[in-house]
């Protein structure tokens, strides 16, 4: 089996890339990014059981040439090439649209022309926009930001292929926890990086606000077993659990005991995103158990340089 994956060697290709490599049925692991978020961390510390099943291809998901070109000869595509940045998800709505929308489209129109035999999209839970209760993936979705929206366009195509290939669209949770290419724009790495090196934390708004979190070595599971095993083409939610920012800064306090926080704009009421951890992708892979932030966050103290 040949895997490709977009965007693989940003944060989730990274891990996503580790379990892939170490699994018999897989023989090859193609990366194909453009590598404009310089995620070059993917390439460092020979870190990979069996590098040769690695193949690294630079290349936009705008370039349907390239992205049919690299199709040849591959069973599975893993679409994870998106622009996430979290603190600024309303902000230049252009660049959401072409690439998490457009972009997306031109990787289906790919996939379609070709031979491939699963296509797992990776989209996200924003796309429920604001919850009351925790949000299932029969829930009406309502996404609220420029970044909700094209990640529910794109699965519009997604949906699409699902007439004539197999097709998965996972709505993941915030992504955190320690690997070589982690992000620091979201929230719980945020957090670490700003209480290991700064002492002092800045929340926005209340802290009360909740958000779905999934660890990224869960999330790389999920991923890794939807590729080689058997599951029903449909839409799964991908989460691991529901925390309010002052439960995360709970446990941060425990960790660093002298820690101080700020509240930037308070007095805003900042929208409820609650997803159900409970998914119908248990129907197909093995069901993981739910992590302790706790051991979560201290081990990735373990990893900070100092």
């Amino acid at each position: 089996m040949n895997v490709l994956i977009t965007g693989g060697a940003g944060y989730v290709g990274t891990e996503l890339t580790k379990y892939l490599v170490r699994n018999e049925a897989v023989e090859k692991v193609i990366i194909y990014d453009n590598l404009s978020k310089n995620h070059y961390n993917f390439f460092l510390g020979n870190q990979y059981e069996k590098p040769g099943k690695i193949k690294f291809v630079h290349g936009e998901i705008l370039d349907s040439r390239l992205l049919k070109k690299q199709m040849i000869h591959v069973d599975v595509v893993v679409h994870l090439a998106a622009i996430v940045t979290t603190p600024f998800a309303n902000t230049d709505p252009h660049f959401y649209e072409q690439v998490n929308h457009w972009g997306t489209a031109e990787v289906v129109y790919a996939a379609e022309e070709s031979q491939i035999s699963k296509f797992i999209y990776l989209s996200s839970a924003s796309v429920y926009g604001a919850t009351e209760q925790p949000a299932d993936e029969s829930s009406t979705t309502a996404p609220q930001t420029f970044y909700g929206i094209s990640k529910l366009r794109g699965e519009e195509h997604v949906n699409r292929l699902m007439a004539h290939k197999n097709a998965l669209i996972f709505r993941g949770g915030n992504v955190y926890g320690y690997n070589r290419s982690a992000r620091f724009d979201a929230v719980i790495n945020r957090f670490m990086f700003e209480a290991n090196f700064k002492n002092r934390i800045q929340i926005f708004g209340t802290g009360k606000q909740s958000r779905a979190f999934i660890h990224v070595s869960q999330m790389a599971q999920a991923l890794a077993s939807a590729v080689t095993r058997p599951v029903d083409s449909g839409t799964y939610n991908l989460v691991d659990k529901n925390l309010q920012v002052l439960e995360i800064l709970d446990v941060l306090k425990e960790i660093y005991p002298g820690l101080e926080f700020i509240f930037s704009n308070q007095h805003m009421n900042l929208r409820e995103l609650l997803v159900a951890p409970s998914t119908r992708l248990y129907d197909f892979i093995p069901h993981f158990e739910p992590t302790s932030l706790m051991d979560d966050l201290l081990e990735f103290k373990s990893r900070l340089a100092f």
